[in-house]
């Protein structure tokens, strides 16, 4: 059995190797910090550094103390989220000509192959009289997701920052995610995907979801929170050459798209009239349609044939 003074002693070094760690030392704390360390290193020879507390306070301290203050780079945790964001998209669709080089940039940075596409583009028209317009769709990443309601394992998820994701490993082919989604935007892995070498060897991380994808598991769009990670804009955003898509964080209220210019997300959508899709339901989507009014392209029907998925390449399938 361990002493007393012992444990007390333990949870005296915690509290302070804890208190550096997060920076949360004030000058009081600093004093403490003297007292305690005092106390605890009387007996002991041990080599010192010099930090410097959030106050400006210099103080020396054993290297034990801190030897672990630099194991993560960051409090990211790809389950949780990132602090204090709230991601969102702006898809104007008057830019939009079906390109769909977001689709084959999508398809090939998550490795995903022929329909099993996260974004599709819909030929859209209210009547016969209005004039047709493209519609890029994908998940919603909804504030209010019934998806995530409605799954037994919670394998889908909503992290902190807004996104929506499916945690693989934890999906058990249910599909009463893909039921309960109102903008089907979901898709199941019906076969075992071959995603090729480089997919099939990376490890798993829900922060990069669907890499590798599982038979008898669902997918969909994720944000790519692997780019947000590094600074960078999703695949979908820097790959379209008309500049269809914005993100960015509603918190700021800034979205930028991918020639780089950045918009007032709450004027852009006040001048313009956006709206989500199917409001009514009170799912709080994160993703914002500009209508396809004054129109940059004109609508050519005859895209609606490209069939391009850069994924993995046909000479590596078995």
């Amino acid at each position: 059995m361990v002493p007393e003074k012992d444990n007390q002693q333990e949870s005296r070094r915690t509290f302070v190797e804890q208190s550096l760690k997060y920076g949360l030392l004030t000058v009081a704390s600093g004093a403490l910090l003297a007292k305690v360390f005092g106390k605890l290193e009387s007996a002991e020879s041990e080599e010192t550094i010099e930090v410097m507390s959030t106050d400006g306070t210099l103080m020396q301290v054993p290297a034990s103390a801190v030897s672990h203050t630099h194991e993560s780079k960051s409090a990211y945790n790809p389950r949780e989220g990132f602090a204090n964001r709230k991601f969102v998209m702006v898809v104007d669709l008057a830019k939009c000509r079906n390109a769909k080089k977001c689709q084959s940039s999508c398809n090939k940075n998550h490795y995903i192959t022929g329909e099993n596409a996260w974004i599709k583009i819909y030929k859209m028209q209210e009547t016969e009289k209005t004039a047709p317009y493209w519609q890029p769709t994908l998940c919603q990443h909804c504030d209010q997701p019934p998806c995530v309601k409605v799954c037994p394992v919670d394998a889908t998820f909503k992290r902190r920052d807004g996104i929506v994701l499916i945690d693989n490993n934890r999906c058990i082919g249910c599909r009463f995610c893909m039921a309960a989604c109102p903008y089907s935007v979901r898709i199941f892995n019906w076969s075992d995907p071959w995603q090729g070498e480089t997919a099939e060897n990376m490890e798993y991380n829900p922060d990069h979801a669907g890499v590798p994808s599982q038979k008898g598991t669902v997918d969909k769009c994720d944000f790519c929170p692997h780019m947000i990670d590094k600074g960078e804009l999703p695949h979908c955003v820097s790959a379209c050459p008309n500049d269809v898509f914005s993100f960015g964080d509603m918190y700021e209220d800034t979205v930028t798209n991918g020639s780089g210019e950045s918009f007032k997300l709450s004027k852009l959508l006040k001048d313009r009239a956006g709206y989500r899709l199917m409001e009514s339901l009170g799912t709080e989507p994160s993703v914002y349609y500009l209508p396809p009014s004054n129109r940059v392209v004109d609508f050519e029907e005859g895209l609606d044939n490209y069939t391009e998925f850069e994924s993995v390449d046909k000479a590596e399938t078995p």
